[in-house]
């Protein structure tokens, strides 16, 4: 009877060993965004500087900051969406700064419906955060030429197009035309981690449930 019983023990027991791996890799998993989630909004909320005269994105990524300037009236507008207003565009402009660099802003969102409507900022201070978005891969198509829209915001392409620095800053104040700011933060970063690691502590509570259930049927057969 014992002989019978060895081969399904083992198979429960390594089953919910490799279940319980799992749930303690999301649970690593875990404690690692959040450290990510923390770092950002801590260098998020630092006192803003004056723009970098080189940014780097190791360094500076993130990095609040404060610019005045003119918009130079030339923008991109980037395809997205948002949960709380639908389909809209990113508002990327030019931005010229009183030192004379130009530099991309992104504005934030406007609606769909809206993309039509005159822009008029001109002169405009601001603050906001350094970005590197990593938005483009294989997938993602080229900018349509008939209706100019983009899909991703790729800041050396978008850069070229424009005439300016690969420097890209995310308004987090407003700068009119019916804009609004799309500040960086933390809370379109997915963390389901916890989610996870109870899925699979889950599973190997239930694998090991069935194991139970199947040694004690093979007992019983065999009695």
């Amino acid at each position: 009877m014992i002989r019978r019983m060895i081969l399904p023990l083992l198979f429960g027991l390594i089953g919910a060993a490799i279940l319980v791996s799992l749930g303690l890799w999301q649970v690593q998993r875990l404690q690692w965004k959040e450290g990510v989630l923390a770092d950002i909004e801590a260098r998020v909320a630092a006192p803003p500087v004056t723009l970098p005269e080189a940014p780097e994105a190791a360094r500076d990524r993130y990095l609040p900051v404060t610019v005045s300037g003119r918009f130079t009236g030339e923008h991109i507008d980037v395809l997205t969406s948002r949960k709380d207003r639908g389909a809209g565009y990113r508002v990327i402009s030019a931005f010229e700064t009183d030192e004379g660099r130009r530099i991309l802003i992104d504005r934030g969102f406007l609606p769909q419906e809206d993309r039509g409507l005159p822009r008029t900022a001109v002169g405009a201070g601001l603050t906001g955060n350094l970005a590197w978005p990593a938005e483009v891969d294989s997938f993602t198509p080229s900018p349509d030429p008939v209706s100019g829209i983009w899909f991703a915001r790729d800041v050396p392409a978008m850069a070229e197009a424009l005439s300016t620095e690969p420097v890209l800053v995310v308004a987090a104040t407003p700068t009119g035309d019916g804009i609004d700011p799309w500040p960086i933060g933390t809370e379109g970063i997915p963390n389901d981690h916890l989610g996870y690691a109870v899925t699979w502590f889950s599973l190997a509570v239930l694998w090991l449930g069935m194991t139970v259930l199947l040694l004690w049927r093979i007992r019983r057969r065999m009695e």
